[in-house]
């Protein structure tokens, strides 16, 4: 059962899997990390910064930024090969900072004293490679318009090519498609006996709301997924050895949230595409010692 939403240029989602042991949970988890591909700023060629920020700062704060495009388009860029339009997405940043002559003459805000004072991501633009923009559907931008990337004054300026390419979160955490990727044990909630009345309210207001529902005056489980972990039942004497707080042991409930490039579920199915194929590899090598 999956069940998810959407906000914004990221997206997250609860996705519940039952029946598999807690290491294959755990393999989903590190492969969503550090080894399903995304595209990412990996050289900036700086032709002028005279803003404050250094050019080695300025180069990393731009690695950083997600890039909203399908990575599944794209080859891997290796040591020593040329830019082409199958492993390369190029940008461009030229702005400079202006004094603002309409500006109003009693003000001391700077976004009205000061054009291009605020660089943000709107203003880098994709420059098509080839034929990119016609195989790549919806073009080319970053997940949000207005993540800032630098502050300018009169005078300042920059411009710089910006070239991104294919790789892993293992080789550098930019690569990574995820903001959080993790799970939890779901929660098993046994009454030992039945709860009426002020016992049936004290309970219910124990647990997270939409956890314990009173139906017909008697408490009931009705989501244990909801459940925190609280353990607050157990500081109530009246109630503690009433109440059993489980786990189950194979169900697992994953929250994982994208950092844009892909659908939270598109993740989870690259995710187990990956391991497959590692098991594939596994499998051969098994085969060739067992021969």
């Amino acid at each position: 059962e999956e069940e998810g939403g959407q906000s914004g240029g990221s997206s997250g989602i609860n996705a519940e899997y039952g029946g598999i042991d807690t290491p294959f949970a755990n393999a989903f988890r590190r492969i969503l990390l550090a080894e399903v591909p995304t595209m990412a700023v990996e050289e900036v060629f700086i032709n002028n910064n005279t803003s404050v920020m250094q050019d080695e700062v300025l180069a990393h704060r731009l690695g950083l930024l997600p890039i909203n495009v399908d990575p599944r388009l794209f080859e891997m860029k290796k040591k020593g090969d040329k830019v082409t339009e199958r492993n390369t997405l190029r940008f461009r940043l030229k702005v400079r900072c202006k004094r603002n002559k309409k500006a109003p003459s009693d003000t001391t805000n700077p976004d009205e004293l000061y054009l291009n004072s605020k660089v943000y991501t709107r203003t880098i633009e994709w420059e098509p490679i080839g034929d990119q923009k016609n195989w790549i559907p919806g073009g080319v931008r970053f997940t949000e318009d207005d993540i800032l990337v630098n502050v300018l004054r009169p005078g300042q300026e920059l411009d710089m090519v910006l070239d991104a390419v294919k790789g892993i979160g293992s080789d550098h955490a930019k690569f990574s498609p995820v903001a959080t990727a993790s799970y939890r044990l779901m929660p098993e909630i046994q009454l030992l006996q039945p709860f009426r009345g002020h016992l049936a309210e004290k309970l219910k207001e124990c647990f997270s709301p939409g956890v314990i529902e009173i139906v017909d005056g008697e408490a009931v489980v009705k989501c244990a997924r909801l459940d925190t972990g609280s353990r607050e039942v157990l500081r109530h004497s009246e109630l503690a050895d009433k109440v059993k707080l489980l786990k189950v042991r194979d169900h697992f409930i994953f929250t994982i949230e994208s950092t844009g490039a892909l659908d939270p579920l598109d993740l989870m199915r690259e995710a187990i595409r990956i391991l497959k194929e590692k098991c594939k590899v596994y499998r051969k090598e098994l085969d060739v010692l067992t021969t």
